[in-house]
Formats: C-alpha cells, sequence, structure tokens
C-alpha cells in the first residue's frame, strides 16, 4: 500500500472552493478548503501530479511536522525531529520562510532562523557539513506556518510558483497572475464551444488560460519543480505522469478573441501565446473597448481592466465606466461579462445591474469579480 501524505496547497483568496474541487478530481483525498488554501493527502505521485496539474494553487507544500509551540526552542526541537539528510542532499540550497497569524513569538523571524539551525544541525551530525543558504534562488524552501499555538513545518515541493508556467515571455505592467486568471476564466462558467473575448487583453493570460483549459494542456508541462531533486524522486513515474498529460491534449477549434489599444501590449500576447502553444486558437486585434463590436451573437467577455492608482487615473476611469456599459447594451445583448477589478466603484458607475458579485484577492488586495448578463432592453441599474 502506498505511503500517504498531507500536503497544502495555497491558492489566491476566493479560489479555494475551486482548488478543492480540482484536488478532488486529481485524485486527491482528505480535501478541506481553509481561508487562503486547501489541505489534502495522498500519495507521493499525487503531489507530482497536482504540480504539474493544478491550474489554480500556488504552491504544493509538503506537512513534515507539526505540534503545539510556546517558545522558540519548541520551534526548534519540531524542526530538529525530521530527518533532513533523507529528503535532500547537503548540496540543495535552503531557504526558511515564516508565515504568523496571531503568534506570540515577538519575532517570527528568529523562530524562522530557529528552524534554519535545527536543518544545519541535522545535516552536521550526519555528513559533517551544513547547506548553504540561498535567499533569492534555492533548491529547497522551506516553510514554517505558525498560528496562537501550533507550529508547521512544510517542505516546498513546486519550487518557483505554479502560476509561474513557463510560457510568458513578455509581459506588461502589473500582469495578472496566472493561476487567478485560470480561476476567473472558471468562475466565468465559459465553455469551450461558446465565443470568449478579452477587450483589454494586454499580454494575453486571460485567453492563455481559456485555451490551455479547453485544450487540457497541463499548466507545468514547460517548467521544472523542486520535488525533482528530492531524493525519493522517481523519474520513471515523474515521465508516466507527463506522458498521460501529453497524451490528454486535445486541438479543440476555438473561438477565442483578444482585443488592447496598445500595440506593444499585443505583441507581449502573441508571444505569451505562441510559447504557450495556444496561438492558433486566439485571435488578436488593435483597438479600443469602445468601438469593440460583439464577434458573435453570444459569448462571453471577461476583462481585468486597468486600475488606477494615482487620482487623475481613477478620475478618468470613472468617465470611462459609464462609456464600457453602453458599449455592452449596445453590441453585447446575449452575452455574460465578467470585469475583475480592485476599484468597488465599477459595479456602480458602469450603470449596469451587477447579477454577481465574486469576492477575490490579487495578492492583498482586495477585488470583486462582477457579472453582468446582458439582455436586450434590460440591465440598467
Amino acid at each position: 500500500m502506498l505511503q500517504t501524505f498531507q500536503f497544502f496547497a495555497p491558492c489566491p483568496r476566493g479560489l479555494e472552493a475551486l482548488l478543492a474541487q480540482e484536488l478532488s478530481q486529481l485524485g486527491a483525498r482528505d480535501v478541506r478548503p481553509s481561508d487562503g488554501g486547501v489541505a489534502f493527502a495522498g500519495a507521493p505521485m499525487l503531489m507530482y501530479k497536482v504540480n504539474l496539474q493544478s491550474r489554480l494553487a500556488s504552491r504544493v507544500l509538503w506537512k513534515l511536522a507539526e505540534r503545539p509551540y510556546r517558545t522558540e526552542e519548541d520551534i526548534y526541537q519540531l524542526a530538529r525531529g525530521v530527518e533532513w539528510p533523507a529528503l535532500f542532499a547537503l548540496e540543495n540550497t535552503i531557504k526558511v520562510s515564516v508565515t504568523a497569524v496571531k503568534s506570540p513569538l515577538r519575532s517570527p523571524e528568529f523562530a524562522g532562523l530557529k528552524v534554519k539551525d535545527a536543518v544545519c544541525d541535522a545535516f552536521r551530525a550526519k555528513t559533517g557539513a551544513r547547506p548553504s543558504v540561498d535567499t533569492q534562488e534555492p533548491d529547497m524552501r522551506i516553510q514554517l506556518f505558525l498560528t496562537d499555538r501550533m507550529a508547521v513545518v512544510y517542505l516546498d515541493t513546486s519550487g518557483e510558483p505554479l502560476f509561474k508556467r513557463g510560457y510568458r515571455r513578455e509581459t506588461g505592467a502589473a500582469p495578472l497572475r496566472e493561476n487567478l486568471a485560470a480561476g476567473i476564466v472558471q468562475l466565468s462558467g465559459w465553455n469551450p464551444d461558446e465565443p470568449l473575448l478579452d477587450p483589454m487583453c494586454g499580454s494575453g493570460t486571460i485567453l492563455i488560460e481559456a485555451a490551455m483549459l479547453a485544450r487540457k494542456i497541463a499548466p507545468g508541462l514547460k517548467r521544472s519543480f523542486a520535488f525533482q531533486q528530492f531524493r525519493d524522486f522517481a523519474p520513471a513515474i515523474w515521465q508516466r505522469i507527463k506522458d498521460e498529460a501529453i497524451a490528454a491534449q486535445t486541438g479543440q477549434p476555438l473561438a477565442l478573441f483578444g482585443r488592447d489599444i496598445d500595440a506593444r501590449a499585443l505583441r507581449h500576447a502573441e508571444a505569451n501565446m505562441q510559447a504557450a502553444g495556444v496561438a492558433d486558437a486566439i485571435t488578436l486585434q488593435q483597438g479600443d473597448y469602445l468601438d469593440a463590436a460583439a464577434p458573435a451573437d453570444h459569448g462571453v467577455l471577461v476583462t481585468n481592466p486597468p486600475y488606477g492608482v494615482r487620482l487623475e487615473e481613477q478620475q478618468h476611469l470613472m468617465s470611462l465606466y459609464p462609456q464600457w456599459g453602453n458599449v455592452l447594451k449596445q453590441y453585447f445583448a446575449g452575452w455574460r461579462a465578467y470585469f475583475f477589478t480592485g476599484d468597488m466603484q465599477l459595479a456602480k458607475v458602469i450603470r449596469l445591474k451587477a447579477s454577481k458579485r465574486t469576492p477575490l484577492f490579487n495578492g492583498a488586495l482586495d477585488c470583486r469579480l462582477f457579472e453582468f448578463v446582458m439582455v436586450k432592453g434590460g440591465n440598467r441599474d
């Protein structure tokens, strides 16, 4: 019988229920959503699969140890109880990060140093030497999570965050993270038989994630993972999982449309789409959203419009929102429109009645996904 391990997959806040569903479909057991992520159980083979296939997780963390604590010494003993040299090699560089929620400790950073000391002491006892620390690009990321009474030590199996798919060649200002874009597409309820339009597509992330979802392209195929450096890594099993993922891909024809006023942004989008292998699925056009016509008599519009930081930007956007609403009313009857934004005024000033408001977080920024179902003669707020 395969050994079962405990894992935790963080994700953008607001996507926990979707991630729990995705993990269950991938074969995870004991799936438990919480604020900011989902705990689950499974064999190492499942961990490989989740890293490769998850569109929504930010990382896959392997739970190594957990216990109540009161002092930094308790945390040192917790980490020292892990057989670190059995997990990875002395030559692998390490980094310890700390997340603390209501921890009574005065310095969570000092607790992190205690974990680092425990790892180094374990290696020194076993090999006579200690691993090096690399705070920029470590081979092994160790995560200490502290609540008011419990300490948990995780080993990051992913390495770079999972939203770094490996296809992004070019990027514009403040690009949407890939896993958040994938979640927004799923929350829209879009299905691959419907046309999809992003009229302010920027570097194309929403459209690329939709194409990869529809064609069953595993998001991790173009990158490597930290678990490939683990001592118990099984290359044959990993190759089989990748081969199965490649075999599951389809070449389904898609009606995906991207538009942006910025020619440079469209060049970035084209480069990213080519790198992702989905350029044939997406039609790009330069132009202002205010001049956009619907490419079909029905479909789904999904976009992450610019968000004004400076006062003059905010004032400009406030003048644009009603015009966006007019475009939807005039040209997009029969469509569902989804605007993802950190500007809570959008739904009010666009002068349309939002049928749904889904709270999501873009990093620490509180955002909403507003849904507008466009019906001729209706929707005025």
